[in-house]
């Protein structure tokens, strides 16, 4: 099993910058791929970035592209998503999510966090 619980979410104005945390524990963090997905109300989830083992490879949502930046420290058991140049769109509750295959199945889940941006 792998807890996840993602921190830093809040109330922003747009144009400013968030850096959310996702605190892993559990099995060994650098055995798995980790992932960022966000939901806004009445909308379905979406994928927001991803990031390999050790952070070679990363990939982006086209709507973040440019402004999120995905990174992980394995020695801390932690992923990160620093957000700039927020937008109202980008308002949503965001979750971590771990990968142990590498094929985009994710096992585990965090509770998420909410992240609201004011126009």
């Amino acid at each position: 099993q792998v807890q996840l619980v993602e921190s830093g979410g809040g109330l922003v104005q747009a144009g400013g910058s968030l850096i959310l945390s996702c605190a892993a524990s559990g099995r060994t963090f650098s055995d798995y791929y980790m992932g960022w997905f966000r939901q806004a109300p009445g909308k379905e989830r979406e994928f927001v970035a991803r990031i390999s083992r050790y952070g070679v490879n990363r990939s982006y949502a086209d709507s973040v592209k440019g402004r999120f930046t995905i990174s992980r420290t394995n020695t801390k058991n932690t992923v990160y998503l620093q957000m700039n140049n927020l937008k109202p769109e980008d308002t949503a509750v965001y979750y971590c999510a771990a990968d142990s295959s590498g094929m985009a199945s994710y096992e585990y889940w965090g509770q998420g966090t909410q992240v609201t941006v004011s126009s």
